[in-house]
């Protein structure tokens, strides 16, 4: 396989921006991630791709549950604060006011929207498992102007050497 045509083909699949969050026993997670889809209506069901030595991977599966917070155009910032591990400083994580879903996972106050997950599988393959959670709860904090999907932080805003594929 020619490396470099493989690394330039799956760069092409576009990418939301979002952020994984979990808590378990005190400790907390909040990792940006971008490997997400809806896979099923019925029930609402969603993936998303995580590192498996990350620690929100672990936490998140100790809990059982997790939360996705959908960032928005311009939350560039938010992003890269969810780069590396999260930090709890009261009811703030890496910098950002959250409070407790209703499935105890932190849902992040300045994230337009969210979804709570139940964790119904695990694929572990590769260096990113896919978590496969069924959706139990939701909140816009902000509604979007025009289409939800055209709202959404996207991968190419965060800067020309910023990408994943390959």
């Amino acid at each position: 396989m020619d490396d470099e045509a493989k690394k330039t083909a799956l760069r092409m699949i576009p990418y939301g921006i979002y952020v994984m969050t979990a808590e378990n026993d005190g400790e907390i997670a909040a990792a940006t991630v971008n490997w997400v889809t809806q896979t099923a209506f019925a029930p609402p069901l969603l993936v998303v791709g995580a590192k498996a030595d990350s620690g929100a991977y672990a936490i998140a599966k100790a809990a059982g549950h997790f939360a996705l917070n959908m960032l928005g155009k311009g939350q560039q910032g938010m992003a890269f604060g969810f780069f590396k591990p999260a930090t709890r400083d009261g009811a703030t994580v890496s910098g950002e006011p959250f409070h407790a879903g209703s499935t105890g996972a932190p849902i992040l106050d300045n994230a337009m929207a969210s979804v709570e997950c139940k964790i119904v599988e695990i694929v572990e393959q590769g260096d990113h498992h896919i978590v496969v959670g069924e959706v139990v709860d939701a909140n816009v904090a902000k509604a979007p102007d025009g289409r939800a999907d055209e709202a959404i932080l996207e991968m190419k805003e965060l800067g020309d050497n910023v990408f994943y594929g390959g």
